[in-house]
Order: structure tokens, then C-alpha cells, then sequence
């Protein structure tokens, strides 16, 4: 097993030993590469340089993180496309199908783009083209074969392959990849490409008459490909803007059917069938994680807790907090509803024999959700209750257990900035609680005043972080009777401010509950508007992981979170 991630920045521990790692293996095929390529590369990655290319690189990682692949490749901004440097694999070559997969992934992210292709180059495999050794011939070989399944060939009837100087003996093709585009390179696109490549690649190499000769020897349009005349059927490009969705196939399972207890199950196949109604998703099984990546966010004492109170209490019964023993934390009652008291929040989130299986598979599809996004997903979506963002480090309530989105995000975290939206009606203390001194999450929450909202006690506008994360929380409280209006303007400043952090990731905690006639709220967002949310949201550019709260209006609840993802993909 092993995932394909794009490493965003050099500077967080994973993401620093991954980029030493993708070095590693890069300079071994590639000697020449390490100090003109590999130069402050962690101060490059994901922004522009002078020459106006902003280096990629992925990786293969393994089951423990060990990189067992890289490539380093270059986006140009004008014209649009992507140029790959180095592709290679740990223990030689670059198949056994993580060359492939690596590959394949930079396909996708040049599609995205909607660049006019992908261009590499790739030495001769005949002796006409490069003096080589027979067994370098037949290596160079293999390598146009490998390409050549995706649709990738050399560049025909051009001077690209001229000597710069005298003694290059072996001057590399220039190869091009489509990638899926069905309106084949143009000659003024094929010019525009290999002049950037020439002079901003090779600038200190290329003199200008060079340059020059070769892009004037680009005579064909369409430019022409030295393509076999039965060449194979080309792999296809993956689309990746389909919507993955993992539901929690747990939640049923807990159902507390106390009267007024509006958190039901019926809540996951309304929206499930909604969406699988009005849009192309990919449904994925949750995977399983460790319970360290719940104790990285909440106190083991409370995980505990739960965990054992759930076990301990008899079928078709709950166990409801009643005494909430401030004064002296340091002596918990054995009686189990007593000791409820020094975890819960409130008096109507009772924990049932149900609570932790239903809770922890949660946190389960939120963490799939999360590695999905590391994986290259634009958009995941953890349909997931219960609900977690009340859940605060040593504290559950407001139906919440553990704190899916503060999870998801916390994992996030060691691999880039992390920004954590919350659009739910209530204020998410529990994920302001977690990252509350915390510089490389940002929180963000557009919700209820809590003069009138749950939890009451938290989510001011003057509460904005301690010690390291002061001005990292960010809270908008809204009058009882906001309308529409004053909901977007709010939305925009939440936007603003994530852009202003420049993230690498967005987890969203996302509420329906601020639809028209919810039972738990008391603003009036429609269908059109959460289309508008889901629009605005996407438009940010980030990969994001869904991580589904409230939303109790039955009724409504499928349509608006259809709405809300049409809008997502573009859609109206």
C-alpha cells in the first residue's frame, strides 16, 4: 500500500523529512540535480519564483510514511503547463507502479490546471540519435515505452534535439503529454512552451540565437508527434472533481429516542440520497486509524471515559450527567452518572451502549476524509454523525462525543497549514478550545451569538487565541435574526481572513442548521443560498474535507445539502 501526496511546504517535521527523503532518490538517478534543482527548495514550493515557475513535487509514501518515489516537476504560469525534471524510485527505475502512479497524479494536477499539456524530456533510444552503450540504448528505451502507455511521445521535426555546444553527444527528445486535452498543441502553443522551457529552465545554458533557431524550427500545426502509427489507446486521466463521500455505516446504531432529541439517524440517508439524486460521488469505505490520532486532540482521561461509560452502561438505557463537580476535579464519584459531570458540558448528551462504536467510526471516515485530500482529492466529505465540533479537549457535549473536524484538522496539521471553517449555527468551542494557542491552525466560526445561541458560554468576537495562537481564532457572532445578507457579508470576512493565512488545506465543520424553520436555529438560509456557500467555499482553491455537524429540518436538510455541494462543483 502507499498514497501519492504533493508536498506543500519544507517546513513541518513530515514535510521537511519527505522533501530530504524525495532528494535522496532523485539526486541517485540524477546526480547533476541536487545543488542547481534542489536549492532552497523548501523556501520555493507553492509560490512562483523569478522566472515564473512554481516547483511540485510528490511523493510515494508507504505504510510509515517512508518515501519510495519522487518526482520534482515545474507549473508554468504563461502559457499554462507543466514541465517535469525528475522522476524516480527508490530502489531503481520507475516501475513496479509507483513510477506509474506518480505519473499518473502529475497527469491529473495538469488537467486541473487546464494547461495546454505536460513536457519532459527523454534521451534517444537508437544509436542514430545518442553514442551511448547498448545497455543505456535499451534502458532509454524502456523509459519511451513507460511514457508512451500514458500517450506521452517525442516532439517531431523540430531542432530541439540540436547540440548546444560541440561536445553533447546525446541530446534528449522533448516529449509531450496531452494529458487528456482533445484539441491537439498548436504550433504558436508548441513555440510559446519551448521558448519559456529554453529560457527559463535553461537560460544560463541556451544563448538567445539558440533559442531562437529552435523555436522558428516549430514549422507544423498542429506540432507533430513521433507517434508509432498503432500507437496504444492512452491511459485516461482520472477526473477529480467528483465529490468522495464517506458516510459513517456506525452512526445508525446510536439512536437516542428521548422526545426533543433531534440529533436522529434518519439525518445521514436523507442527505446520502440527496446527493446521490443530484450528483456524480464516489462513495469510499472509511478507513481505520489508531486511537493516537484521538489522543493528539483530547485528553486520554475523557476518550477513556466514554469509551468505557458506553460499555458500561446496560442496553436501552443512558447514562445523563447531573452533578457537575467543579470545585474538585481531583476526587471523581465512582458512580458513573456522577462522574459524567466532570466530562459533560450539558444535560442532554447522554452516552448509550452505542455512543463510542457510532462516535469513533466518525472520526474514522473524518480521517479518511483528511488523507484523501493529502492524496490529491479536491473535495471530501465525511457524512458522519454524531456531530463533534462541541467536543473540546476534556469536555463532550452539544451531542458531540469527539471532535471529528478538530481530528481531521489536527492530522492535517503535519503536513501544511490548516484552516478550520465553521459554518454550523453554533459556535464550535470545542475546535476553538483545541487549537486555542495553536499559530498553524486557524479557526474560523460564523454562528449564533451565544447571548442567545448554544454554548453560551463561548464564541465572542473578542476571543481570538492565547500565547502562540492569539489572532489565530476567529469568531463572528451574528444577531438572532440575521438575514441572508448579513450571513454572506460575515462569510466573506471568514474568506478573507483564511486567505490572508494562506493555508494548505481546509477543513470545513458544516452545519445545515441555518436553514429556514431548523429546530435549533433561527436564520433563514434557503437552498440557493448554501449553493452560494458551497460556491464561495470551493472557490478558495484548497483541497477541503467536508466534515458534516448539524442540520435537523428533515425536510429540508437533503435538498440544501445537495444544493450546498452543486455548488461545491460549480454547479447550480
Amino acid at each position: 500500500m502507499f498514497r501519492i501526496r504533493r508536498i506543500a511546504d519544507g517546513y513541518t517535521e513530515a514535510n521537511a523529512k519527505a522533501l530530504a527523503a524525495a532528494e535522496a532518490i532523485l539526486s541517485t538517478h540524477f546526480p547533476s540535480a541536487r545543488e542547481r534543482d534542489f536549492a532552497d527548495l523548501p523556501a520555493r514550493l507553492g509560490r512562483p519564483g523569478k522566472d515564473l515557475t512554481t516547483p511540485l513535487v510528490l511523493v510515494a509514501e508507504g505504510a510509515h510514511d517512508e518515501v519510495r518515489a519522487a518526482l520534482l516537476a515545474h507549473r508554468f504560469a504563461s502559457p499554462a503547463f507543466v514541465f517535469l525534471d525528475y522522476l524516480g524510485v527508490r530502489n531503481g527505475g520507475i516501475g513496479g507502479g509507483l513510477g506509474g502512479a506518480l505519473y499518473q497524479r502529475l497527469r491529473e494536477i495538469t488537467a486541473d490546471i487546464g494547461g495546454i499539456g505536460l513536457f519532459f524530456e527523454c534521451l534517444p533510444g537508437d544509436g542514430a540519435h545518442c553514442r551511448a552503450a547498448a545497455e543505456t540504448l535499451a534502458e532509454n528505451r524502456k523509459r519511451l515505452t513507460f511514457y508512451a502507455r500514458f500517450g506521452a511521445y517525442p516532439i517531431a521535426g523540430t531542432a530541439y534535439e540540436l547540440p548546444v555546444g560541440q561536445d553533447a553527444d546525446c541530446p534528449p527528445h522533448l516529449m509531450y503529454d496531452s494529458c487528456g486535452r482533445e484539441r491537439p498543441l498548436s504550433r504558436d502553443e508548441g513555440r510559446a512552451a519551448v521558448k519559456a522551457i529554453l529560457e527559463r529552465k535553461y537560460g544560463w545554458l541556451c544563448p538567445p540565437d539558440y533559442v531562437a533557431r529552435v523555436v522558428e524550427s516549430f514549422a507544423d500545426d498542429p506540432v507533430r508527434l513521433n507517434a508509432p502509427k498503432r500507437a496504444r489507446v492512452a491511459l485516461p486521466v482520472t477526473a477529480r472533481h467528483e465529490l468522495a463521500v464517506i458516510a459513517n455505516t456506525r452512526h445508525d446504531i446510536f439512536h437516542v429516542k428521548e422526545r426533543g432529541y433531534v440529533e436522529a439517524p434518519v439525518r445521514v440517508p436523507l442527505i446520502r440520497d440527496a446527493l446521490r439524486h443530484a450528483l456524480k460521488i464516489e462513495e469510499i469505505a472509511a478507513r481505520n486509524f489508531p486511537d493516537r490520532f484521538v489522543t493528539a486532540v483530547h485528553d486520554p482521561k475523557l476518550v477513556e471515559f466514554i469509551r468505557r461509560c458506553s460499555a458500561e452502561t446496560p442496553p436501552g438505557k443512558s447514562t445523563y450527567p447531573y452533578v457537575f463537580p467543579i470545585h474538585n476535579r481531583n476526587r471523581p464519584p465512582k458512580d458513573r452518572a456522577l462522574h459524567a459531570g466532570y466530562y459533560c458540558m450539558d444535560t442532554f448528551t447522554p452516552i448509550n451502549r452505542n455512543a463510542w462504536p457510532a462516535a469513533r467510526q466518525a472520526v474514522n471516515c473524518a480521517l479518511t476524509a483528511a488523507a484523501l485530500c493529502l492524496e490529491g482529492r479536491r473535495f471530501s466529505y465525511a457524512l458522519v454523525r454524531p456531530p463533534g465540533h462541541h467536543a473540546e479537549r476534556q469536555a463532550f457535549g452539544g451531542f458531540c462525543y469527539l471532535n471529528n473536524a478538530a481530528i481531521a484538522a489536527n492530522y492535517l496539521s503535519h503536513f501544511g497549514k490548516v484552516a478550520v471553517l465553521d459554518v454550523d449555527y453554533h459556535h464550535g468551542n470545542g475546535t476553538q478550545d483545541i487549537f486555542w494557542d495553536r499559530a498553524d491552525v486557524l479557526t474560523v466560526s460564523v454562528h449564533g451569538h451565544p447571548r442567545f445561541a448554544y454554548p453560551y458560554f463561548s464564541g465572542f468576537d473578542d476571543e481570538t487565541g492565547g500565547g502562540a495562537g492569539q489572532g489565530f481564532n476567529l469568531n463572528l457572532p451574528l444577531k438572532e435574526n440575521a438575514s441572508p445578507e448579513e450571513f454572506f457579508a460575515a462569510i466573506r470576512k471568514a474568506l478573507h481572513r483564511i486567505a490572508q493565512f494562506a493555508p494548505v488545506y481546509l477543513v470545513v465543520a458544516l452545519g445545515f442548521d441555518t436553514a429556514i424553520a431548523d429546530p435549533t436555529g433561527s436564520w433563514s438560509l434557503r437552498a440557493p443560498h448554501f449553493n452560494e456557500l458551497g460556491g464561495a467555499i470551493a472557490a478558495m482553491g484548497l483541497p477541503t474535507a467536508f466534515v458534516q455537524e448539524g442540520g435537523y429540518r428533515t425536510r429540508t436538510l437533503g435538498p440544501n445539502a445537495a444544493a450546498f455541494f452543486k455548488g461545491v462543483l460549480g454547479r447550480i
